[in-house]
Order: C-alpha cells, then sequence, then structure tokens
C-alpha cells in the first residue's frame, strides 16, 4: 500500500484489507451468536458505510434483512454539526430487533439525533455496528454493540469513507498523511 493523493491532500496506509475482512467476519459472528433465532433488521447509513454493510451482510450466516438510510454530517474533512436526513427508513421496526450500520462514529450526533427517532418506533432491540469509532472525539456518548476498530482522531478515507466524493472505492483504510 503507498501513499494516495485525492483533491489536495495525501493520505498514508493504515488499515489493511486482510484487517478489515477479519473485523467483518468477527463482527457477523458475534451478531449471528447475539440474535440466533432471530431475523434482525439492519439499517445500513449511506453513504459511507456500503461497503462494510455488504461485507457484513455477506458473512452473515443467518435470516437477517436490510434497508438503507441517509444522514449526513460531513462536508469535506470535518463534521458541520447539522445532520441532514436525505433518505428515510421505510421499514416497520416495531418489536423487530435492529442493528444501526455505520462506516465511522465520530462526535456522535448523527446517531444521537437518529436514534430516538427509532426509539419511538419501539424496536424490540437497538444495536449500533459500526467499522470505526474515534472515541476520543465522541461528543454524544453511545453504546457500539459491535465495532471493528477504535481509531485516533485522524481523518481517514476509503471502504465507502470520502474525501469531499473521492476514496469510497479504495479496499483498504487510509488516513490523512499531512
Amino acid at each position: 500500500m503507498d501513499t494516495i493523493r485525492l483533491h489536495d491532500k495525501t493520505f498514508k496506509p493504515y488499515i489493511t484489507a486482510e484487517e478489515i475482512d477479519l473485523a467483518v467476519k468477527r463482527i457477523a459472528a458475534e451478531i449471528a451468536r447475539d440474535h440466533a433465532g432471530a431475523k434482525p433488521l439492519f439499517i445500513a447509513i449511506l453513504n459511507g458505510s456500503f461497503m462494510f454493510a455488504s461485507d457484513l451482510f455477506k458473512a452473515l450466516r443467518m435470516p437477517a434483512e436490510i434497508c438503507f438510510i441517509k444522514l449526513a454530517s460531513y462536508k469535506g474533512t470535518k463534521s458541520t454539526g447539522h445532520v441532514i436526513t436525505s433518505i428515510g427508513l421505510d421499514d416497520d421496526v416495531f418489536g423487530r430487533d435492529v442493528i444501526i450500520i455505520e462506516d465511522i462514529v465520530d462526535t456522535g450526533k448523527t446517531l444521537s439525533q437518529f436514534l430516538p427517532q427509532l426509539e419511538h418506533q419501539q424496536p424490540k432491540s437497538l444495536k449500533i455496528c459500526s467499522l470505526l469509532h474515534k472515541k476520543e472525539t465522541t461528543v454524544y456518548p453511545l453504546e457500539i454493540s459491535y465495532l471493528g476498530f477504535t481509531i485516533p482522531d485522524r481523518f481517514v478515507v476509503g471502504y465507502g469513507l470520502d474525501y469531499d466524493g473521492l476514496g469510497r472505492n479504495i479496499g483498504e483504510i487510509y488516513q490523512l498523511a499531512d
């Protein structure tokens, strides 16, 4: 893995495709263990979680359903502080085991604003699954039930994460080198 350039920034290798694959398989096994006999509904947060959600869903060895919603709070390399809902949730979550799939939990604001909407619909259980968590920047405390990696406060791209639209298609995760 070499450094890459996206727009005006340089990124260096951080998490390999192999490390991601192992984390995805581990998380899938934990979910299958915790939800044996159930048929959970996964809600993947677009755009960033699409690769993680796809690989996780393929790794699951259990009946499950998935839907997608679009929530956003980033512009460039910074959080805007405002959560925008572009595509809403159409599936009924009442009485369901619901697992939210996120690419990264940073401040926690996006989920802290979305979770009450889901809780109001009375799911049987509600859990968060995130590939990455920037624990030191979390302002809105959240319980992440299934986690791939805890990372420092560095901007990352790849494996679904982007910098102003670029980098989502990279199979590894890179961190800002500047």
